[in-house]
């Protein structure tokens, strides 16, 4: 199995000479699994990117299977120009959770972006297959040889963490993730029950995280940014290691990252919090800051077309 990203911005594209480097599209990640099974990760601006990279390939038919973290902008709004959506032998499948607090399942992100008063394209127009496909939180989804499965994050709207094992190789992202913490006061009559709903989702993230060869987290803000940004719902560098340590994974991705810093600036800020870990770390941990083009073949060391 192997992955690479198209696009590792958080919230809005930010294209220009300061961010060359690292790329300015929003996320998106290419996984393909042992027998070559297309599965996507998010919808970002980078999505563009893959679907030309697709047809430049000529292999036909297309078939791509999309699993959505959530539907905030920037994890979707590359779709409408996913190219292999105009193809006539093209197949999508699109998957995602139903919204909770307004019933819409994840067909409701493509009509909602197809509508006239957005984009001159309607759906009936699109030449390819396109499935949806409603997720239950917690279930088990094969897709080729490769299963896929989710647990519900840290973030304001309903935000899937995808875990992806294929033939004994593991990745798990999350997605926009904000570790939980609680809402309440220690002085507060509703502290007690909060912590044990904490302690109970952050263990049901770390378990279908535990283990994985490749872990790809939500890095947005530093240690000291993130106080004027809490329940923004978007992680750190700090709380991304934390995270890979828990769990065991082999190898860490920074990703999402904060889209008004500079290349320079972002490689200042992970270096700071790499020193501050130094001799902390455990000695099979490898971390790195994901860039566009970055493709990873696991059980391998990271290589850039």
């Amino acid at each position: 199995m192997k992955f690479k990203f198209w696009g590792v911005r958080g919230s809005i594209p930010s294209p220009g000479p300061r961010t060359v480097r690292y790329g300015g599209n929003t996320t998106c990640i290419e996984v393909r699994s042992d027998d070559g099974t297309l599965i996507v990760l998010d919808g970002g601006t980078g999505v563009f990117c893959l679907a030309q990279a697709l047809v430049a390939s000529g292999v036909r038919p297309i078939v791509a299977h999309i699993f959505i973290t959530h539907s905030h902008w920037d994890h979707i709004h590359g779709l409408p120009f996913f190219t292999p959506l105009f193809l006539k032998d093209s197949r999508v499948r699109l998957h995602g959770v139903t919204d909770p607090d307004t019933g819409n399942g994840i067909e409701h992100v493509m009509s909602v972006q197809l509508q006239n008063s957005y984009f001159p394209v309607s759906e009936t127009q699109l030449g390819a297959t396109v499935e949806y496909r409603t997720l239950q939180v917690g279930e088990a989804f094969p897709v080729g040889d490769a299963v896929v499965r989710n647990v519900v994050m840290g973030h304001p709207v309903t935000d899937l963490g995808y875990r992806i094992d294929c033939q004994g190789k593991s990745l798990f992202f999350t997605g926009d993730h904000e570790p939980l913490y609680n809402l309440y006061p220690a002085e507060h009559p509703e502290h007690a029950a909060f912590a044990a709903h904490v302690a109970q989702r952050t263990t049901a993230i770390d378990e279908l995280a535990r283990g994985v060869d490749a872990l790809i987290v939500d890095c947005s803000y530093t240690r000291d940014e993130y106080p004027s940004k809490r329940g923004w719902g978007h992680g750190t560098f700090d709380s991304a290691l934390a995270m890979a340590m828990r769990t065991g994974a082999r190898q860490l991705y920074c990703t999402h990252h904060e889209p008004t810093r500079s290349d320079d600036e972002l490689e200042a800020v992970f270096a700071e919090a790499m020193a501050r870990h130094a001799g902390q770390l455990p000695e099979h941990l490898q971390v790195f800051l994901a860039y566009e083009g970055m493709e990873v073949e696991l059980g391998e060391h990271p290589w850039k077309n």
